[in-house]
């Protein structure tokens, strides 16, 4: 298991896209703290760049990586080696890849510009978006056979949470705004990992308060230590239960 993850991670680590990935990543973070008067503002920055760049690269890298290397999979798949530890050895791959492509490119500015609990939580935060957003990749290519399908389904994974979502959130805001739906709104948010992320950096950078009250509805759950864990706690699910469904399929798949 641990010979397949090292041949997997040193195929990622040397791809064109990964290197262009980590190298557009630092070119955006370094210049947005550069450009900036404060690190607040570099941050809110990195913090798009994190939700939507990120994200995208993830789900998409990894949906064509996973069709890129059925041959592969099925040479791996004749050898005495269980679906199982195939399975979570590409993910485990993949993930690490992504992680550290991550942490090149936006954690080490993070770390040298703001050093302090706001630049942790962004750098745990961008780790737990590629992580989830690489099985949500896993679910996307075991779905289908075809190629162009299951891209299409992983840009389509991405686009409603980076934007449908919200856009959905807002609607219900305006059609039942005579309605105390504040509370119903807290519960929203676990149906998006986007989101979650967001209000964690967003309540970090005490920026709550331009949230209006809904703001600090979040701020009342999600501020506490109780709500850290609860969001994180639902961030790791999101990551969890995409790959275990893949895993299921994978073990069921005829190919």
């Amino acid at each position: 298991m641990n010979r397949i993850i090292k041949i997997i991670l040193l195929d990622i680590l040397k791809s064109k896209i990964v290197i262009a990935y980590t190298l557009v990543l630092a070119v955006l973070s370094w210049s947005s703290f550069a450009l900036e008067d404060n690190s607040s503002k570099g941050i809110l920055t990195v913090l798009n760049v994190i939700l939507f760049t990120v994200p995208l690269v993830s789900i998409l890298f990894a949906t064509i990586y996973l069709y890129n290397s059925a041959e592969f999979i099925e040479l791996l798949l004749s050898q005495p080696v269980k679906r199982k530890k195939i399975w979570i050895s590409l993910f485990l791959g993949l993930s690490l890849s992504m992680i550290f492509a991550f942490f090149i490119g936006a954690g080490i500015p993070l770390l040298l510009n703001s050093f302090d609990s706001v630049g942790f939580m962004m750098i745990a935060i961008g780790c737990l978006i590629s992580v989830i957003f690489t099985a949500l990749a896993f679910l996307s290519s075991i779905v289908t056979r075809d190629k162009a399908k299951g891209i299409g389904i992983a840009i389509m994974t991405w686009l409603f949470f980076a934007l449908i979502f919200d856009g959905l959130v807002l609607f219900l805001l305006f059609q039942f705004q005579d309605y105390p739906i504040e509370n119903a709104m807290v519960g929203m948010t676990a149906l998006s990992p986007i989101d979650l992320a967001r209000i964690q950096i967003l309540l970090h950078l005490d920026v709550s308060a331009m949230m209006g009250y809904t703001g600090a509805i979040f701020k009342d759950f999600f501020g506490t230590s109780l709500g850290l864990i609860v969001s994180f706690g639902l961030l790791a699910l999101w990551a969890i239960l995409p790959f275990i469904t893949s895993l299921k399929k994978f073990n069921k798949k005829d190919l």
